[in-house]
């Protein structure tokens, strides 16, 4: 499973991660039909075109290969290219 730039740049454009794994900090299949269920609505509640969050969806969540273990580790990805971005803009300054 290839997760591009802009894969990462919808998750953070929604907040898909925010509020997502509870306070036990376990990625389990419950936290990924969360996730699941999250974009769906999302993507239903909308009017203007989510043709990012399909791409997302179509790409990465529903991925067949896409189970608990694979959420955990496209959540610790997001989370360095976070560190990344910070890292660049504040070199950049």
């Amino acid at each position: 499973m290839d997760i591009s730039d802009e894969h990462l740049q919808t998750i953070e454009k929604y907040a898909l991660f925010q509020h997502l794994i509870d306070s036990n900090g376990i990625v389990d299949e419950s936290v990924l039909d969360k996730l699941k269920l999250n974009v769906r609505s999302l993507i239903a509640s909308m009017e203007e075109n989510s043709k990012d969050l399909l791409d997302l969806c179509i790409d990465v969540i529903y991925h067949n290969n896409m189970k608990a273990f694979g959420l955990h580790q496209l959540i610790l990805l997001y989370i360095q290219w976070e560190r990344d971005k910070e890292a660049r803009e504040d070199s950049e300054e």
